[in-house]
């Protein structure tokens, strides 16, 4: 008795190839990889040529991690829930739109050297957006296709360097543009000694600006006694601290509370990014600003705060 040929292929032959997840889920082949072994998920199996296959059940999985990562949130925090939950999660309202979905041409033109293209697709798209939009959705979409192709090998770090650069540039003249516009508060920006990520304060100042702040930066790495010291010379009326995944949460706490001690009371003092994951918020004197998106509605309610 004859049977068809699909049903004599063993089980972990039908599963759905790489290259096929890729093309459907919109996450990349090394990125797969990666959270493979990083994360524990997804777990592949392999077929008679010990190539990757994924289970139908794991590719559902993956466009739900993928969709809720196009919302801003991060992989890590989704791959160890349950579909269920993620399911949940797609309830709550989208922050950054489809970003990620379209963030993938950044690496070609990296590779390829095409600078200029690149400079010029990111300013397009800047014009296109908005300032707002493009810092709070694309730019955050392309750190993350850039941290992904970093971490396993797509990219080298002086082309993680480069990007970094013209991004960092294209904010700095949008920000200079803006300069002129803002009148209160007085926002001094910086970050802790030795927290050297300055894109993350980039991206706060230029949304600051955009909604009428007047932006005084100090760059990064300042010792807390001359944020205090900067903050009475210049006016300041918040001081706002910019914290990178790579910030130890215990450094990052002791300058805050040192910080806030030597900041006039009147003195309002913000914090935010990757570092803090959300535990500033036990820190007496400290606002913790969870998301970009956040930073409007943060400041508009500081200004009600002064008029109301």
């Amino acid at each position: 008795m004859n049977s068809s040929p699909l049903a004599q292929i063993p089980a972990v032959e039908t599963g759905i190839g790489i290259s096929a997840v890729e093309r459907d889920v919109g996450l990349g082949k090394d990125t797969l990889r990666v959270w493979e072994r990083r994360y524990g998920f997804p777990t592949p199996l392999r077929d008679s040529f010990g190539e990757r296959v994924y289970p139908a059940e794991q590719v559902a999985k993956l466009r739900l991690v993928k969709r809720l990562m196009d919302q801003g949130q991060r992989p890590g925090k989704l791959l160890g829930q349950s579909v269920a939950a993620l399911n949940e999660q797609l309830g709550t309202p989208a922050t950054t739109g489809d970003a990620d979905a379209t963030a993938d041409w950044v690496v070609p033109l990296l590779k390829q050297r095409e600078l200029d293209r690149l400079r010029g697709e990111l300013s397009q798209r800047l014009a296109r957006e908005g300032l707002q939009r493009f810092v709070i959705e694309t730019v955050p979409a392309l750190n993350r296709r850039i941290g992904d192709g970093w971490m396993s090998g797509e990219i080298e770090i002086f082309e993680e360097h480069l990007y970094t650069e013209l991004i960092q540039n294209l904010l700095r003249a949008s920000i200079h543009g803006l300069s002129s516009r803002g009148t209160t508060p007085r926002v001094l920006l910086t970050t802790i000694k030795d927290e050297e990520h300055q894109l993350g304060l980039l991206m706060v100042e230029a949304l600051l600006a955009a909604n009428g702040a007047a932006c005084v930066s100090l760059g990064a790495q300042t010792p807390v006694g001359d944020i205090a010291g900067a903050a009475r010379a210049t006016g300041a009326e918040i001081v706002a601290l910019s914290f990178s995944g790579a910030c130890p949460w215990r450094k990052a706490r002791d300058s805050l509370i040192e910080l806030r001690a030597a900041l006039p009371p009147a003195v309002a003092l913000w914090a935010g990014g990757a570092g803090l994951a959300g535990r500033a918020r036990k820190l007496a004197g400290v606002l913790t600003i969870e998301g970009l998106g956040d930073i409007a509605v943060t400041l508009a309610d500081w200004r009600a705060g002064r008029t109301g």
